[in-house]
């Protein structure tokens, strides 16, 4: 079976593929500009859903909690209550202490992808003592 990769356009020419403006939007919802987030970083956030859910394309009620993962990551505790109120925090963060139990788990992958990538808010790092091993 053939599997469709995620593109990001070329040229302005060909379009971004749906799955990218899924999490274009998702991230913009959350006050992330999608423009703030390395492609790369957005591929490999895709091609991980894609994997958790066993899935050719993540399911559309995917992309809201793998970009507020991705959001808080990048923004830290601070700016992403700010912009997303204090519910929203804790209900992040309580995933992010899951998925330090839980290191197989899709939010486990996507702090560290976080991690590994660069866009991780020092103070995320420091708030849960994360390290790359």
């Amino acid at each position: 079976m053939f599997r469709r990769g995620s593109s990001i356009g070329l040229f302005g020419r060909f379009g971004r593929s749906e799955d990218l403006r899924r999490l274009d939007e998702a991230l913009r919802a959350l006050d992330v500009h999608p423009m703030t987030v390395k492609e790369a970083v957005k591929l490999a956030a895709i091609r991980l859903m894609r994997d958790a859910e066993g899935r050719d394309d993540p399911s559309p009620g995917a992309y809201g909690p793998a970009a507020e993962i991705v959001a808080y990551c990048m923004m830290g505790p601070d700016p992403f209550a700010h912009a997303n109120g204090e519910a929203a925090l804790a209900r992040v963060e309580r995933r992010v202490e899951r998925a330090l139990d839980h290191p197989d788990a899709l939010d486990a992958s996507l702090v560290l992808l976080a991690m590994t990538s660069g866009i991780i808010s020092p103070e995320v790092v420091e708030k849960f003592g994360l390290e790359a091993e």
